[in-house]
């Protein structure tokens, strides 16, 4: 069954009628048919369509019939303060580990792109604008960079929602001697919650808040990566699509040749309705008095939860679907003046030339080819030489070959030389840096997951003695 609030109610039980059984809290003679009854009720819950009541006041009624009112006993130093914000607590963890398992899938498709591309120069944009030449490896190891910041920032929220409640009552603990530590471990938390008056007044709410920080932060990377897509789908021979397909685009029903990318518009607009559910869970908070349970209604964050996994197993999707033309984008590149900035290094590296004569220079040569359309396999050497003399008053340093050369896309990559660039050398550090990363956020997502099941085998197995 869904691990939701019935079942971490469920467990609670399990545990309180554990420890407070040990501790003597709870008479020994009554815990076997305590304990019956609560087994009762979770087992009659299994049957198709039986209720799952998600609140206290519900729950207990069930206890009651199954066991009389002695079943009460468990109550013990309880409020469903405290036991709503733990299986909010429960429920959200497990939330951060979904949602990071399906991004570390989104990132390891992003990562085998990249290192399938290391050769692949490509243009990339600034202001909507042609900009720079670049290995496509690159590129999409820099969209890994961000969402890599997202899976850390999962681990930290992780961490800070992995303390218990229970045992801290309505906000200032309880009279009742209660082992709240006992209790942390057995539902599989790290720790309680230090303060009794945090524990159900504020962390539920700001813990629901950092993680639609996080939902945004991520529904706005995997929107950014589509944005760069989507141009390509106005120019006449792109050099980046989606694959044509049932799942990825669709047929236009008026104009034969279009082929419109679906799955792109799709997942663009989950990744911003993820943005408006993370932002409702902030406005619930809003101006909200102590006490008031409308920011700790996880129901109502729930559909952020949904969305922004479809959202990584969309742009998953979109990552195993791309169809990249290397021709097309260097083609695409030797069409336009993206390499002009190396002509304006060239000059100040090589021969220090101050680096606003080199961009005049560079900028007289871009708009007088645009005038007579040339393009940089095809500008006039002697053209240079031209328009260098006017802007510099001297002979243009370079020779034909090195005027040329500096205009090649490739080599203005492969001879970039500072650290986190393109070149070669570069991207294995950065292709073996991924992996790492990737690696050991598999290991922490699986060590966690891990850590509360064995808890709550631990406790099962301890709450069948019970029954004996």
């Amino acid at each position: 069954m869904a691990r939701d609030e019935f079942f971490w109610l469920g467990e609670i039980n399990k545990a309180t009628a554990v420890i407070n059984t040990g501790q003597g809290l709870l008479d020994p003679k009554l815990a076997p048919r305590i304990a019956a009854g609560l087994a009762k009720v979770l087992a009659d819950a299994e049957a198709p369509g039986a209720p799952r009541p998600n609140r206290v006041i519900a729950f207990e009624p069930l206890l009651i019939a199954a066991a009389g009112p002695e079943v009460t006993l468990l109550h013990a130093g309880r409020s469903s303060q405290d036991m709503h914000a733990t299986f909010n607590a429960a429920i959200l963890r497990e939330w951060i580990l979904d949602i990071a398992r399906n991004l570390a899938t989104a990132q390891t498709s992003l990562r085998a792109r990249a290192a399938e591309h290391v050769a692949t120069i490509v243009p990339n944009y600034t202001n909507g604008v042609a900009a720079q030449p670049n290995s496509l490896a690159h590129q999409f190891l820099g969209h890994f960079a961000a969402l890599q910041r997202d899976a850390d920032r999962l681990r930290e929220a992780y961490a800070r929602v992995d303390r218990c409640p229970m045992g801290t009552t309505v906000l200032n603990g309880t009279g009742w001697p209660l082992d709240r530590d006992r209790m942390a471990a057995a539902l599989g938390f790290a720790a309680p919650i230090d303060n009794a008056y945090d524990a159900a007044q504020l962390s539920p709410k700001d813990a629901l808040v950092e993680l639609g920080q996080i939902v945004t932060s991520i529904a706005l990377h995997v929107g950014g990566f589509i944005e760069d897509l989507m141009p390509q789908y106005s120019q006449a021979e792109p050099w980046i699509l989606l694959k044509p397909g049932k799942d990825t685009t669709y047929a236009s029903s008026a104009m034969p040749q279009k082929r419109n990318p679906g799955l792109l518009n799709d997942t663009r607009r989950d990744a911003s309705t993820a943005i408006g559910l993370a932002v409702a869970a902030t406005l619930r908070l809003h101006n909200l008095p102590t006490g008031m349970p409308d920011a700790k209604d996880l129901q109502s964050s729930a559909p952020m939860h949904e969305t922004i996994r479809n959202v990584l197993k969309s742009f998953d999707t979109i990552l195993n679907a791309l169809v990249i033309d290397p021709d097309r984008a260097l083609a695409e590149l030797n069409a336009d003046w993206t390499a002009s900035q190396e002509l304006a290094d060239v000059l100040m590296r090589k021969y220090q030339l101050p680096f606003r004569i080199g961009h005049h220079f560079a900028s007289e040569i871009v708009d007088h080819a645009k005038a007579h359309a040339l393009t940089p396999l095809t500008f006039p050497y002697a053209e240079a030489q031209r328009i260098y003399a006017q802007v510099a008053g001297t002979a243009l340093p370079l020779t034909q070959a090195e005027f040329h050369a500096t205009l090649d896309p490739v080599a203005i990559v492969n001879a970039r030389a500072t650290k986190g660039g393109p070149q070669p050398a570069e991207l294995a550090r950065m292709l073996a840096d991924a992996e790492r990363a990737l690696a050991a956020q598999t290991a922490w997502i699986a060590e966690h997951q891990a850590a509360i099941d064995t808890a709550l085998a631990k406790l099962d197995a301890e709450f069948e003695k019970l029954l004996k």
